[in-house]
């Protein structure tokens, strides 16, 4: 499978939806078996599927709070970068916001369109960024 802005928009959506609605499997079906995820640039990845699925499911945000919205901006071969927005409201009525960030994300795929490594970078508004 060749990289393209499509797919990695394609893949952004369904982490979305998968960040959404916490559904393991959504969630699973984003990673490869052996694949990594660092939130924090810094920090030691989570390693494997199944570290990753449970890593979103033990931090859950109340249902309905989180909007987020990305796109890819660089392709290199099976390396994509994208850059967006997270928004965590106060309740799922979304009428205030609690949080923003602006992201960009590091994304290895695999040749199936499914992600290998993932890194991300975020900041809120005022440059300062959650505590770890």
């Amino acid at each position: 499978m060749t990289l393209t802005r499509e797919t990695v928009a394609a893949w952004l959506r369904a982490y979305v939806q998968a960040w959404e609605t916490y559904d393991p499997d959504a969630v699973a079906d984003l990673f490869t078996e052996d694949a990594t995820y660092a939130y924090h640039p810094f920090d030691e990845p989570i390693r494997g599927r199944l570290a990753i699925v449970a890593s979103w499911l033990e931090g859950k945000d109340p249902a309905g709070t989180y909007d987020g919205r990305y796109e890819p901006v660089a392709i290199d071969g099976n390396l994509a970068v994208a850059n967006g927005r997270s928004r965590y409201f106060k309740d799922a009525s979304k009428a205030d916001l609690a949080r923003e960030y602006d992201n960009l994300f590091l994304i290895e795929f695999d040749d199936r369109g499914r992600c290998r490594s993932f890194r991300e970078w975020y900041m809120s508004p005022r440059g300062q960024i959650e505590p770890a």
